[in-house]
């Protein structure tokens, strides 16, 4: 088997780390970098453990935990015996969300736009081929974020079933698969929560929610899948609404964010 030699003309990028953030994150960042730099080229074998603990100044686990992760985001792969390789085909890496999703109302933005693109389809599809099972699942997930509302919760896990029941109704399993691939990026409402200045009673805007989840599951359960996804639409469309609202404040440095439960702006196009 032949291992592809370091490329002499473009060093990888071999310093000691700074402190601000988690080191496994810096030298994930730096290696991937390095990786679609072409600084460490397609089959070339990594350092080995020893020689990132020295150049990058940091414990064996932080090279490890960032191996690891290189290694779900396809961008490495083990050779039994030899080591940890870059892989020779970077484009035929997993679709993935990044991690710093969890931080980025811009990016939070960006997915609700994809979730449009495919639940509000969803929802149509569900008032053609739901069960009268499936309805109820749907009422039952209602019913449990009435109740998380009423004990002060934000509902998140509760949200994320009904919309997950939604897509079980389509008969299309992919629907499921996606919204399970999504995972807590499906409803990344605590981002308001915490660029919010103040938390606040956060009730009148569950409620809020919480009828547009009732107008869908209304449509749904009476068979009519154009006013389901109109209704999918509308309650999408006002998050992403507010993500927006997020985002713009921080790009103008604002101190803090809209609060979760002021009135989303009125979509483009939309009527009164």
């Amino acid at each position: 088997m032949t291992i592809a030699k370091p490329r002499s003309d473009i060093a990888p990028d071999f310093r000691p780390l700074a402190q601000p953030r988690s080191l496994t994150q810096e030298l994930f960042g730096r290696l991937s970098a390095d990786i679609l730099a072409g600084r460490l080229a397609p089959g070339e074998r990594l350092p080995s453990e020893h020689a990132m603990m020295r150049g990058f100044a940091v414990s064996r686990t932080v090279v490890r935990e960032a191996v690891a992760q290189l290694k779900a985001e396809g961008l490495v792969m083990s050779r039994q015996g030899l080591g940890m390789f870059v892989v020779r085909d970077l484009g035929g890496r997993p679709f993935r969300l990044g991690g710093s999703m969890a931080d980025s109302a811009i990016e939070a933005v960006q997915v609700m736009e994809l979730r449009m693109g495919v639940e509000i389809e969803g929802a149509g599809l569900a008032a053609q081929h739901r069960s009268n099972t499936q309805l109820t699942q749907m009422r039952a997930a209602l019913d449990r974020i009435d109740r998380a509302i009423e004990r002060g919760l934000p509902a998140v896990e509760q949200d994320f079933e009904l919309h997950r029941a939604i897509a079980a109704a389509t008969g299309n399993e992919y629907f499921v698969r996606f919204l399970d691939y999504l995972g807590h990026f499906i409803i990344p409402r605590w981002i308001l929560h915490r660029r919010s200045r103040a938390s606040g009673d956060q009730t009148p805007y569950l409620q809020a929610i919480q009828k547009e989840h009732r107008l869908i599951v209304q449509r749904i359960g009476e068979g009519d899948a154009e006013g389901a996804r109109d209704a999918m639409r509308t309650h999408l469309a006002g998050s992403r609404d507010r993500y927006e609202a997020v985002a713009a404040q921080l790009a103008r440095g604002g101190a803090g964010s809209p609060r979760a439960d002021d009135p989303p702006t009125k979509p483009s196009g939309q009527r009164s």
